[in-house]
């Protein structure tokens, strides 16, 4: 299990990328759900000005 790990050695530049890889997808989930969170909000915003008299 280690020898996975060490990954031949490339172990110290592999982890790193994995690591920042993962974080860049985590990232762009959240930003993508904030974005529709705002779509929605405005879509609202403007369904509600098109009902008031």
């Amino acid at each position: 299990m280690s020898g996975f790990f060490a990954m031949g050695g490339y172990a110290g530049s592999v982890w790193p990328a994995m690591a920042l890889t993962f974080g860049i997808i985590a990232w762009n989930v959240v930003a993508a759900r904030r974005s529709l969170a705002a779509a929605r909000a405005a879509a609202r915003r403007r369904i509600s000005m098109e009902d008031a008299p």
